[in-house]
C-alpha cells in the first residue's frame, strides 16, 4: 500500500469516525464487504449480498489473487462490485461480478495520485446506483472523479479548494452532494451541484469560528445530522436540523454520552412531512464494545439495544414503516439480516434500556433530556440571497440552513 492508502479501521468520509463493516446501495438491494476465508482463511475478497428478495443471501467474487486489506468495495445497482484498489501511487478500479463457478472483472481504468499528501476515497453509493464518485483530497484542493458510469473511464467532475472529507447524498438523482470541506483552519459542510459542472455553494455554517460537518441526510423529509462544536468550543456534539427550515440547528443533551463515539449511520425514510419522526439508527462505540442507539428528534431520547451476534458493525439500513435492518455474519449464518422494530414512543415516556453491563458511565436515562440551539447562519458570499424558489433538485440548489422556509424544502 502507497501513502495514498486508507486504513481499514477509520472512515475518512465519516469525520475520521469507525468504518462500517459493509456498503449499501442508496435503495438497499446489494450490499458489498471485504471478507476473509479461502485456503488458510486469511485471504481477502469481495463479497456481495443481495438485501431485498425473501432470504438474504452472499456471492463470493474473489479476483485472481487476494486483495489488500484496505481495499475498497461498493455496491453498484445491477449487483456488481466495485472494487478501488491502491498499487504505486495509482487508484485502479474495477467491476467484479459472477461468471458461473468464476468472477468476471472488467477495468475501468485509473487515477493517479502523485503526491503522497493527496488521499482517494469512494463516497457513499449514489442514488439509483448506476454512477459512483471519489474524492481526491490534496493539500490545497480536493478533486472529484467519477470513476464508475462514465464513457472513458474515470472522469474528473471538479475541482474543489480546499481539502474535503465527508460525503452526503442530499436528493434521490445523485446530483446534490454535500461535502465537508477546510479551508483556514475551519470545516464547514458546502454544497457541489454536478448538474452544474461541480458548483459549489455554501450549506452550513453555525458560527463564524466552528467546525460544522454534515453526517447523514434523508432525501424525503430533509432531517440532517450534524457533528459541530459551535455549542461546546472545543468538543464536537452530534446536531439535527432541516434543510430550508427556519429552526435552529440543535443538540440534544441525550446524544451526549461520555466516553462513547457516537455515529449516525441511517435514517428513516418516507417522513415527508414529520422530519422529526424520522427514527435515526446510530453506532455506540465504548468501553464494552459496540451497540445500537435508536433516536427520534421528536422524543428527545436514545433506545439502546444490543448488538446482533455478527453485526457487520456501522451497516444497516430503515424501512419506510420503522423496521431496521442490520447485515450479521456468523459462522452458523454467514449471510443474515437481524430486523429490529423501532417502536412509536410518546417523547414524555422516560425511561431507557441499554445493553446489560454496557451503559456508558455518567449517562442519567431517567433524566428528562434537554437540548441547546444554535442559530445557522449563511455561509459566506457564495449563498444565495433568498430563498429557494423551486422544489426540485434538478432545478435548484440547497441553500444555506435556516435561510429558506420549510415549505420549499429543495430536496425533495
Amino acid at each position: 500500500m502507497t501513502a495514498c492508502a486508507i486504513e481499514p479501521s477509520a472512515d475518512p468520509g465519516n469525520g475520521g469516525g469507525p468504518r462500517a463493516g459493509c456498503s449499501i446501495t442508496a435503495e438497499g438491494a446489494y450490499a458489498a464487504r471485504l471478507a476473509r476465508g479461502g485456503p488458510g482463511g486469511d485471504a481477502w475478497y469481495p463479497e456481495r449480498w443481495t438485501l431485498d428478495g425473501p432470504e438474504p443471501y452472499a456471492v463470493p467474487l474473489p479476483g485472481n489473487q487476494p486483495e489488500e486489506p484496505g481495499t475498497e468495495v461498493q455496491p453498484m445497482g445491477d449487483g456488481r462490485v466495485l472494487v478501488h484498489r491502491v498499487a504505486a501511487g495509482r487508484h485502479v478500479f474495477a467491476l467484479l461480478y459472477p461468471t458461473g463457478p468464476g468472477t468476471g472483472e472488467l477495468p475501468l481504468g485509473a487515477v493517479e495520485c502523485p503526491e503522497e499528501a493527496t488521499g482517494l476515497r469512494l463516497l457513499p453509493p449514489a442514488p439509483g446506483g448506476e454512477r459512483a464518485y471519489a474524492l481526491a483530497a490534496g493539500p490545497r484542493s480536493t478533486v472529484l472523479w467519477q470513476v464508475a458510469g462514465g464513457a472513458f473511464g474515470p472522469e474528473r467532475v471538479a475541482e474543489i479548494p480546499g481539502r474535503c472529507s465527508g460525503g452526503v447524498w442530499l436528493d434521490r438523482t445523485g446530483r446534490i452532494l454535500a461535502v465537508d470541506r477546510e479551508t483556514g483552519g475551519r470545516t464547514k459542510a458546502v454544497v457541489v451541484d454536478l448538474g452544474r459542472d461541480g458548483e459549489v455553494s455554501p450549506l452550513l455554517q453555525i458560527a463564524a469560528d466552528s467546525d460544522d460537518r454534515l453526517l447523514l441526510a434523508d432525501p424525503d423529509s430533509g432531517l440532517v445530522l450534524i457533528r459541530s462544536d459551535a455549542p461546546s468550543p472545543g468538543r464536537e456534539r452530534l446536531g439535527w436540523g432541516v434543510l430550508g427550515s427556519t429552526l435552529p440547528v440543535r443538540f440534544p443533551e441525550c446524544l451526549r454520552l461520555p466516553d462513547c463515539v457516537v455515529t449516525p449511520f441511517a435514517v428513516q425514510p418516507g417522513q415527508v412531512l414529520t422530519p422529526e419522526r424520522c427514527a435515526v439508527a446510530l453506532r455506540v462505540d465504548g468501553a464494552f464494545g459496540s451497540w445500537v442507539g435508536v433516536w427520534r428528534p421528536a422524543e428527545r431520547q436514545v433506545r439502546h439495544l444490543p448488538a446482533p451476534e455478527g453485526w457487520l458493525t456501522g451497516a444497516g439500513l430503515w424501512t419506510p414503516d420503522g423496521e431496521l435492518r442490520l447485515p450479521c455474519s456468523t459462522p452458523r449464518s454467514p449471510c443474515g439480516l437481524a430486523r429490529l422494530a423501532a417502536p412509536d414512543v410518546p417523547a414524555a415516556e422516560s425511561g431507557e434500556t441499554t445493553p446489560e453491563g454496557s451503559a456508558p458511565q455518567g449517562s442519567a436515562p431517567d433524566e428528562p433530556a434537554s437540548e441547546e440551539s444554535a442559530p445557522g447562519t449563511p455561509a459566506g458570499p457564495g449563498a444565495p440571497d433568498g430563498p429557494a424558489t423551486a422544489p426540485a433538485a434538478a432545478q435548484s440548489r440547497p441553500v444555506p440552513l435556516q435561510q429558506a422556509p420549510l415549505a420549499r424544502l429543495v430536496t425533495k
